[in-house]
């Protein structure tokens, strides 16, 4: 009755930490973990950050309009003296009638000076330049931001399919694990049982202290296996809690087998045509053709239209005589240049190349990691038909053992054998369909089918 005791209280603290869990279906577990995922939340501001860089890619097509200051000292004021220019710097006064020299004598020298400028010098005015022929590169440049757009919302559907896998692992695991802590759980209380059975019959003679040891013995592994079974339990649970950003969550979503198996080339055709991944690589492809692209543009000449119109000035000579606003057409044409024009081509279009092979190669690793998951969740399948006749066979001789034993036809070690055969093929089928979900899961994760997932589950709870 001790052993009775023990796993009494064992039970009633499982079952109190699982009323303190909330059930959570798996499509509700998903829709948790799409809002609470720092995952998804950080691959999401990588999206939004792409985006905003390209919309910021789009005023290159605008003009640019500045208003431009600025303050001068000079040396000197610029003046120009009239005795310095012909004829007066080639006269000789006394070369001239004494009346005319004599008044050209008497004139003060600032009068034959004029000032252009002062010695400090103060301007701004409004300046515009907009490009209207880059060569293509803007475009260009406008191409690598949209494709770079489109590589970061690849990358978040993959971050979004690797966290559903995981999710799947964890939440499943859970369900696993508490048919797991039953299974054993049931073995304990049968070897309880019959451990309780054999000491009575050890009493009245008709067994052997031998068999009696063994079924105690059996009892304490049996025992240490179910604690085992528990702590796994506690972990899976904490495991999918912290993941939902929740306290203590349980499933309420059970294994299942689907009743007939998806078709592996529609699979393939899927997975070829929608994978984030060679959409992400075409992505890659985009940028490296729109780096082509800007090199190439680089070699050819720029046309711009610029103006200037100035809103403050001095009163000096000069500033009367510049006009207010001027407007023009620019060009710009690139003859020699030392920034490796041609090596950037090459480096570009090594680029493109590597990008259409890296693209190649991940197609046919797609390929070869779909026809694994479809083997393992053929195999997984297989192995779970193959225990149902192997469970029916082990509950057949565990009844017959009992009775046996019952009788006093059958030994101790023959009836613990039966029990934990039982358990064993009870475990063995749990883990095949645990295998038969992930392989199922990772397919659908392949081929973008993770609605389809989500209402196997829901069907599966439902039934």
């Amino acid at each position: 009755m001790k052993y009775l005791h023990i796993i009494l209280l064992s039970l009633l603290a499982v079952h109190a930490s699982a009323a303190q869990a909330t059930e959570i279906a798996f499509s509700d577990a998903w829709q948790q973990l799409l809002k609470v995922s720092d995952k998804l939340q950080a691959s999401a501001q990588e999206v939004n950050r792409a985006q905003a860089e390209k919309d910021a890619g789009d005023d290159l097509n605008l003009p640019s309009l500045s208003i431009n200051g600025s303050y001068t000292r000079l040396e000197k004021p610029i003046e120009l003296d009239l005795r310095d220019l012909n004829p007066l710097a080639n006269l000789d006064p006394a070369a001239l009638p004494p009346a005319l020299g004599g008044a050209l004598a008497s004139i003060p020298g600032s009068l034959f000076v004029t000032p252009f400028t002062e010695q400090d010098i103060f301007r701004s005015s409004l300046q515009a330049m907009w490009p209207i022929y880059t060569g293509g590169r803007i475009t260009a440049a406008q191409g690598i931001h949209a494709a770079q757009v489109a590589e970061k919302e690849q990358q978040h559907q993959l971050s979004t399919r690797d966290l559903f896998l995981q999710l799947v692992e964890r939440y499943y695991a859970v369900s696993v694990s508490h048919s797991l802590a039953n299974t054993k759980q049931q073995l304990v209380e049968a070897l309880t049982e019959h451990a309780d059975h054999a000491i009575k019959l050890e009493r009245q003679g008709q067994i052997a202290k031998v068999e009696r040891l063994n079924a105690q013995v059996a009892l304490e592994n049996a025992k240490v296996d179910y604690a085992s079974a528990r702590r796994q339990l506690e972990m899976t649970q904490i495991a999918l809690s912290r993941m939902l950003h929740q306290q203590a969550v349980d499933t309420a979503s059970p294994l299942f087998i689907v009743a007939s198996s998806p078709s592996l080339p529609q699979l393939s055709q899927l997975t070829l045509s929608h994978h984030p991944a060679l959409k992400l690589l075409e992505a890659k492809e985009r940028q490296a053709q729109g780096l082509i692209d800007v090199e190439k543009g680089s070699y050819h000449p720029t046309v711009f239209l610029y103006g200037n119109y100035t809103l403050y000035e001095d009163d000096s000579l000069f500033s009367k005589v510049e006009p207010d606003w001027m407007v023009g057409v620019g060009v710009k044409i690139p003859l020699l240049s030392r920034d490796g024009r041609s090596g950037k081509v090459e480096a570009a279009k090594s680029a493109l190349l590597q990008a259409r092979y890296t693209k190649a190669q991940t197609q046919q690793d797609l390929s070869l990691l779909l026809e694994q998951s479809y083997r393992q969740l053929q195999q997984a399948e297989e192995e779970v038909d193959s225990l149902r006749l192997s469970l029916t066979l082990a509950q057949e001789n565990k009844r017959l053992r009992d009775l046996a034993f019952s009788q006093g036809l059958s030994t101790s070690i023959e009836k613990v054998d039966a029990e934990l055969k039982l358990s064993a093929v009870q475990t063995q089928q749990l883990a095949a369909r645990y295998r038969y979900v992930l392989a199922y899961a990772k397919l659908m994760a392949i081929s973008g089918q993770l609605d389809e997932f989500v209402g196997r589950a829901r069907s599966a709870q439902e039934r």
